[in-house]
């Protein structure tokens, strides 16, 4: 080699045997360029020796007859060129899956999905991965029939990945309400739903509340009766749960939340609204609701419920004990909360029994 005050240079030869492919001029020598690579076939020979040969650098510099320094140049130029690439897996967390576990139990349910993003943003949204891991493990086949529930959380679900399904059958679950916002409107939700799955919807063209007479006339309707014979046979159903009503800011006009009634409701699937023990709380002109029935909920195989936040833990304990869903979509807050009032429900029964009272929730 030759040296200079300024730099270092390095004949062709010793170039080529340690690994650069360059440009050289007539006389030999590279031409000017600051893009020097290492050959393809270099590169992959050292990435093959350190990442699946377990070769050390030492050991590869040895063998190819190179310095370590061009070592570790040549596996850097594999990452960069693509030759070699790096895969970071994301941990299982077991935690997650332990939490899973204790809530199926505390609350009787066949299934729990956890959402593993963190909090914050639109909360369908960030349930939207485990409902889809939820659907997808329901198994279900062309012709299945799918039912679909109103409700922002659900539709917030709805705009995000969902797994195929191709020709299942979509109905919605509850007529339409006169409210403008979207997730108000069963039937935009099913289209949605249908479009991203690949299934084939079916939709309710009637009020969620309809009057006496309009009632009676649509028990004879063939489109509605088609939506309502799906209710009986349906395989599956994704359903929002709803919060106590007297604590909401949003109800369906059709629902006033200064109703005597209602205030022992702790939720709702549907407006279908139930109180603490899961006991239906009828409101004025409920007999007449366009809905699945919480009697129809009860049969099907798998009904997943949407939902999370603390408001909604009584609601959640009572629907899953009264069998109105079978699995859950939530979050580790929510889930960490029902564990919390489930162990405190049992602390208080104790103390009940002992004849001392119940701590304050």
């Amino acid at each position: 080699m030759r040296y200079s005050t300024t730099s270092m240079h390095i004949c062709p030869e010793q170039m080529i045997k340690q690994g650069y492919s360059a440009a050289v001029r007539q006389d030999g020598w590279p031409m000017a360029s600051n893009s020097h690579r290492f050959s393809t076939a270099r590169m992959h020979q050292a990435a093959t020796l350190y990442y699946l040969e377990d070769a050390t650098q030492a050991e590869i510099a040895a063998r190819l007859g190179v310095s370590r320094a061009s070592v570790s140049r040549l596996l850097a130029e594999a990452r960069r060129e693509g030759i070699v690439r790096i895969e970071v897996v994301a941990p299982v967390d077991r935690d997650v899956e332990e939490l899973e576990r204790r809530v199926v139990g505390a609350l009787g349910l066949d299934a729990v999905w956890l959402s593993r993003l963190p909090s914050g943003g639109p909360v369908g949204a960030r349930l939207a991965p485990s409902v889809s891991i939820a659907l997808q493990a329901v198994g279900l086949v062309a012709r299945d029939v799918m039912l679909v529930s109103s409700g922002r959380t659900v539709y917030e679900a709805a705009q995000a990945e969902l797994p195929p399904l191709p020709n299942v059958l979509l109905a919605p679950m509850i007529g339409g309400h006169d409210e403008p916002e979207a997730w108000y409107s069963p039937n935009e939700i099913t289209r949605q739903i249908a479009l991203k799955v690949g299934g084939l919807p079916t939709f309710l063209y009637a009020p969620a509340l309809p009057g006496p007479e309009l009632y009676q006339t649509l028990q004879a309707d063939p489109s509605a009766c088609r939506v309502i014979e799906m209710w009986s046979t349906a395989r599956c159903a994704i359903m929002g749960i709803g919060a106590p009503p007297l604590s909401r800011t949003s109800l369906p006009s059709f629902v006033r939340n200064d109703m005597n009634t209602l205030q022992a409701a702790v939720g709702d699937v549907c407006s279908r609204f139930y109180d603490a023990d899961g006991v239906p709380v009828p409101f004025p002109g409920s007999e007449r609701l366009l809905a699945t029935g919480l009697d129809l909920i009860q049969q099907i195989p798998t009904s997943i419920a949407v939902g999370s936040g603390r408001e909604k833990v009584a609601a959640i304990r009572a629907g899953a004990a009264a069998g109105y869903f079978n699995q859950l979509v939530t979050d580790t807050e929510t889930a960490s909360a029902l564990l919390d009032d489930v162990e405190q429900s049992v602390a208080d029964s104790a103390a009940c029994a002992s004849g001392a009272s119940p701590s304050p929730r």
